[in-house]
C-alpha cells in the first residue's frame, strides 16, 4: 500500500511540473506611457506697436506602470493661471500623479491615474461660463480650480460634488488652516479643497513719499501705523491729494484701484461698516455703508483729482506698468501682484530687489468713517470635483497629494500667494521667504466673499454704483437709488435692504 501511495505522489509531482512549464512565464506589469497635455495656453507679448498672441502646447511624458488586469484612469484638470508664476495650480497636480499612483499600489488598488491638464489665463467670466457650458454638455473636467465664491453657484446647480464625507480619508487635509475651510462651505457642507490664499494690501511708492517730504522713518513705519489704525483711509486720500497738488504725481495718479470689477471692491463696503450675510440665505445691502463708499469714490474722482474718472477702463497692462514705472503714489492690489511684477515687469531692473527698494505694502487702512479697523480680503482658490467625474475618489486622492508643504510652498513663492497649511508656519522654505513672511500677518485683518447663488447679482449692482459715481454720471445719492432698484428687481426676497 505504501508503494502505491508513493507512486501516486510522484505522478502528481510530475504532472504539476508539466503544467507549470505549459503555463509559460509569470505575467509582468504592463507599462503605459502617460501623456500630460497643457492645452490652449496663450502668452500675450506686447511691444510698442503690436500685440502678439502665442499659443503653446506643452507635452509631459511619464511612464506609469499598470498591473495586469488593472485600469488606467484618465482624469482632466482645468486651471486658470497667469503664466509663468501661477502655473503651479495645475502643475502641482501633475507633480502629484506619482505619489497618488504609489498610494494606490500600496493599498492594492489596481487602478492608476493618467492626467490631462488644461491651463490658461482666460478671463474669469469666460472661465466660469466655460465650465458651466461644459457641465451642461456632459463634458466637464474631473477637477476645476476656481474662486471659492463659485461654489455658491455650482453646488446648488449640481455641477460639483459635496466632498465633506471624503475629506477624512486623506490625512493631508488635516494640515489645512482651519479658517480656510469656511471658504469652501455652502449649506453647511464642504464642496472643495483650498488651493491657495492671498491678501489684498495697500502698496505705496517710497520714492514719491520721499519727494513729498516723508522721512525714511515715516516711510518704514507706515505698515505698523496702518495696523494700529493711526494712518487711515482718509489720511491716505489726503496724502494722495497733497501729492497731486504738489506735482509729485500727475492728476489721477494719487491712488489707483483695480481697473475692472472684482472681489476687492467688497472690502470697501466692509470697511464702511456694511454686512452682506446674515442668518438666512438672503444677502444684505446696507445703504449707509454703500453710500459712504460712493461718496468717497465720487470725491476722489470728481472733486479731488486723486483717482482718474476712467480708472475702470479694464486695461491691466497699463495698470501694471503705471505702477512698476513709479507713476502712482498708492495702489490697492493683491499679494500675487508682487510675483507678477518682479517676474514680468521689472526683471530687467533687478527683479524682486528692485521692488523692495522702491515699494512697500501694508494692510488696507481703516476707514475712520466706517469700522475704524484695517482690512484686507482673502479670495482662496479651491479645487472642486465635477459631479460628472467617473472617479471622484481618484480626483480627491490626486488633490490630497498636491496639498503638501513642499508643493504648496513652491507655488506660493513663485506666485506671491499665501500658504494654506498649518505646517508652513514652521516650514523653513516658506518662513525664509521675505515677502511671504511679511505679508502673512495681513490675514489677521482678512474677510471673505459670500458663497451664495445671489452674490453675482449683488456684486454687479453694487459695482454699477461704483462705475456711475467714478465716471460722474450720477451723484452718490442717485447711484444708491439705482443700485437699490436693481437689487430689488433682480433678487426680490433674496436681498434685504437696510
Amino acid at each position: 500500500m505504501l508503494k502505491k501511495i508513493l507512486a501516486l505522489l510522484a505522478l502528481a509531482l510530475v504532472l504539476m511540473l508539466i503544467a507549470a512549464q505549459c503555463a509559460g512565464p509569470a505575467p509582468t506589469p504592463e507599462k503605459v506611457i502617460e501623456t500630460v497635455v497643457v492645452e490652449k495656453e496663450k502668452e500675450v507679448v506686447v511691444t510698442q506697436e503690436v500685440e502678439v498672441v502665442v499659443t503653446k502646447e506643452v507635452e509631459v511624458i511619464k511612464e506609469v506602470e499598470v498591473p495586469v488586469g488593472g485600469e488606467l484612469v484618465h482624469l482632466v484638470a482645468r486651471c486658470k493661471a497667469a503664466p509663468p508664476h501661477e502655473e503651479g495650480r495645475c502643475n502641482n497636480l501633475v507633480a502629484a500623479v506619482g505619489a497618488a499612483n504609489a498610494a494606490l499600489a500600496e493599498k492594492g488598488d489596481d487602478r492608476r491615474i493618467e492626467l490631462e491638464i488644461i491651463q490658461d489665463n482666460a478671463d474669469w467670466g469666460d472661465y466660469k461660463t466655460e465650465f458651466e457650458l461644459a457641465s451642461d454638455a456632459g463634458e466637464a473636467p474631473d477637477i476645476i480650480c476656481s474662486g471659492h465664491e463659485h461654489i455658491g453657484d455650482w453646488a446648488p446647480a449640481g455641477y460639483i460634488i459635496d466632498v465633506t464625507d471624503m475629506l477624512g480619508d486623506y490625512p493631508e487635509f488635516d494640515d489645512v488652516i482651519d479658517s480656510l475651510w469656511n471658504a469652501t462651505e455652502w449649506n453647511g457642507r464642504r464642496w472643495g479643497v483650498p488651493q491657495d490664499a492671498e491678501a489684498r494690501p495697500l502698496y505705496f511708492n517710497k520714492d514719491k513719499l520721499r519727494e513729498l517730504g516723508w522721512s525714511d522713518e515715516e516711510i518704514e513705519s507706515l505698515p505698523d501705523r496702518i495696523a494700529k489704525g493711526e494712518f487711515t483711509w482718509e489720511d491716505m486720500l489726503d496724502t494722495a491729494e497733497e501729492a497731486v497738488k504738489a506735482g509729485v504725481v500727475a492728476e489721477g495718479n494719487g491712488w489707483w484701484h483695480r481697473p475692472k470689477n472684482g472681489p476687492d471692491f467688497l472690502y470697501y463696503y466692509y470697511a464702511a461698516g456694511g454686512e452682506i450675510q446674515g442668518e438666512g440665505d438672503a444677502l444684505i445691502f446696507d445703504k449707509e455703508a454703500a453710500l459712504k463708499v460712493y461718496k468717497m469714490l465720487y470725491s476722489a474722482t470728481q472733486e479731488r483729482g486723486i483717482l482718474s474718472p476712467t480708472r475702470l477702463d479694464g486695461d491691466w497692462t497699463g495698470w501694471h506698468t503705471g505702477w512698476t514705472n513709479g507713476d502712482v503714489l498708492f495702489l490697492f492690489g493683491g499679494s500675487w501682484n508682487w510675483a507678477e511684477w518682479f517676474s514680468n515687469y521689472v526683471a530687467d531692473r533687478g527683479g524682486e530687489d528692485y521692488l523692495w527698494e522702491h515699494f512697500g505694502f501694508a494692510a488696507i487702512p481703516a476707514m475712520k468713517e466706517g469700522t475704524g479697523k484695517p482690512i484686507t480680503l482673502t479670495h482662496p482658490l479651491v479645487y472642486m470635483i465635477s459631479s460628472q467625474s467617473e472617479a471622484p475618489d481618484l480626483a480627491m486622492l490626486l488633490i490630497s497629494k498636491a496639498t503638501t508643504p513642499q508643493l504648496n510652498t513652491d507655488y506660493a513663492i513663485a506666485s506671491g500667494h499665501l500658504g494654506i497649511l498649518k505646517s508652513q508656519a514652521d516650514y523653513a522654505p516658506y518662513t525664509s521667504n521675505k515677502f511671504l513672511s511679511q505679508v502673512l500677518p495681513l490675514l489677521q485683518f482678512t474677510t471673505f466673499l459670500p458663497n451664495s447663488p445671489y452674490w453675482s447679482a449683488w456684486s454687479e449692482a453694487y459695482y454699477l454704483g461704483i462705475q456711475s459715481v467714478e465716471s460722474g454720471s450720477l451723484t452718490p445719492e442717485d447711484a444708491l437709488d439705482v443700485v437699490v432698484d436693481q437689487l430689488q428687481n433682480e433678487l426680490g426676497d433674496n436681498v434685504i435692504i437696510r
